[in-house]
């Protein structure tokens, strides 16, 4: 049972809702067993450096405009870098770049200064041999419980051939098409 909050027979007391949200260790669980694809979300800071960290919580929102999102957990110490950075750029992440998911994954690392990457034409850093990266502009900002959410227009698409990265179960893997 995933929600052993919910009581099944649904007789809770008249007027009182017998249903209620499943434990944040249960939701993590069952997620999990969702393949994500894995992105490196990179930014430009106050003072002009790159940044960027390993996130799996990506996906589409709209064509018409073209918008995207992505997530970060309101604990996260480079909130602010993000909020403040006037957009981004989701760097979306080959099979065969396991270590730099790695290292952008770690805490506090030089993150850039091995690793291939160039300005785009949105100001923002954009890793180079990705699967994908989308550069965006700022579109919104929302509040999505624990995490912020993050709405960017994709203003440039940079892409290249070869197996996504995937993220399952805890494990990262090649997925191959």
């Amino acid at each position: 049972m995933l929600n052993p909050k919910t009581d099944p027979s649904g007789l809770g007391s008249p007027g009182e809702s017998t249903v209620h949200p499943v434990e944040p260790i249960a939701l993590r669980a069952a997620m999990g067993a969702f393949l994500t694809g894995v992105t490196i979300v990179t930014a430009r800071n106050e003072r002009g450096e790159p940044y960027g960290l390993t996130v799996n919580s990506f996906n589409s929102v709209s064509l018409n405009p073209p918008l995207v999102l992505w997530s970060l957990d309101l604990s996260n110490d480079k909130l602010d870098l993000f909020r403040n950075a006037g957009g981004f750029t989701v760097n979306i992440m080959r099979a065969d770049q396991e270590e730099l998911i790695w290292l952008f994954a770690r805490a506090e690392t030089d993150r850039f200064a091995k690793t291939d990457w160039h300005w785009g034409v949105s100001g923002q850093p954009v890793l180079c041999n990705t699967l994908l990266s989308l550069e965006c502009r700022e579109w919104a900002e929302y509040p999505g419980g624990d995490h912020t959410i993050f709405v960017g227009e994709v203003v440039n698409i940079n892409a290249s051939e070869g197996a996504p990265a995937a993220f399952f179960k805890g494990q990262l893997s090649a997925h191959n098409p």
